[in-house]
């Protein structure tokens, strides 16, 4: 059961933003319990005992948590290795809130097949998936289950509690965690396609993440004047600079048509001295320019 938290509140001596106790340690993430967001969530909280989850119900949600106070921190997706960006997440990193990034998670994305216990792969009649689940898990769809009725369902989480409240012989795609809440027996592991996808999820804070020695900034940029070289005059910088770029990618600006906002993830943190005069350069040169964060480089513990 989610814990209720109170609103923050304003110190009026020197007009800070002070984080209520019940939310210091509260990770909000994309809901319900049983996604790979909430994975994400627990990944990143790395086995911290007073660590507490706040499931909502959208990507705005989240945000709007950290931003009052009721979380500090949040976790969302921001790339899949088949399906690409989130551009949701990315256009409200763009447009809608100065949150800082301040860490990734990296997740592998896991594809069970589960029903009520006693199920058997031959008695199945109906599945239960959200339909990206069930685009990726075609295969085993067609080898092991042809001709079974498919439902679509809201969420990983919820297929499985949809399937057990099916009275005909019913089975889910989940994921391991809604299996263990809901009590689902696992018939199969792995049944995507694609057994190696991983999904990206960022950290989001109101304050910077402090240098570790091993981190990536992201940062977006776009040009007022429309003329040949401007993009890469700006990307030069960072390989006159020696930064490794890890990520490219454009989004529209929304203001004009034809008109992109370009995206960079880098190798490095914004207070090195070399990062900060390549920033600096690039600004510069832009009439756009805003700075996601720098953050830790995901590295799964052993």
């Amino acid at each position: 059961m989610a814990k209720h938290y109170s609103p923050s509140q304003r110190s009026g001596a020197d007009n800070r933003i002070l984080t209520p106790i019940s939310a210091m340690h509260t990770i909000a993430y994309l809901g319900p319990p049983g996604t790979f967001s909430e994975e994400a969530a627990i990944a990143y909280a790395d086995n911290r005992s007073d660590a507490a989850y706040l499931p909502l119900t959208s990507i705005p949600a989240v945000v709007t948590a950290i931003e009052t106070g009721a979380a500090c921190v949040g976790v969302l997706p921001i790339e899949n290795m088949l399906e690409g960006s989130v551009t949701f997440t990315l256009d409200l990193l763009i447009h809608e809130t100065s949150l800082r990034i301040v860490g990734e998670i990296v997740i592998p994305i896991r594809h069970y097949l589960v029903a009520r216990e006693g199920l058997t792969l031959s008695a199945i009649k109906v599945l239960y998936a959200h339909p990206q689940s069930l685009g990726q898990s075609r295969r085993f769809i067609e080898r092991c289950l042809p001709g079974v009725d498919t439902i679509a369902s809201l969420s990983n989480s919820a297929a499985p509690a949809e399937a057990l409240a099916d009275e005909r012989s019913a089975a889910a795609i989940s994921t391991f965690r809604a299996a263990e809440l809901t009590g689902a027996s696992i018939l199969a592991h792995d049944i995507a396609d694609n057994t190696s996808n991983v999904t990206r999820f960022i950290v989001l804070a109101r304050d910077d993440a402090a240098a570790t020695g091993i981190d990536k900034t992201s940062f977006c940029f776009g040009f007022t004047e429309d003329r040949a070289g401007v993009l890469v005059h700006a990307l030069q910088v960072l390989a006159d600079a020696n930064i490794n770029m890890t990520k490219l990618e454009s989004r529209p600006s929304k203001a004009v048509l034809g008109q992109y906002i370009f995206l960079i993830d880098f190798e490095g943190h914004r207070t090195d001295p070399v990062v900060a005069h390549a920033l600096d350069q690039i600004k510069a040169q832009t009439g756009m320019f805003k700075l996601f964060g720098s953050y830790p480089i995901w590295k799964a513990h052993d």
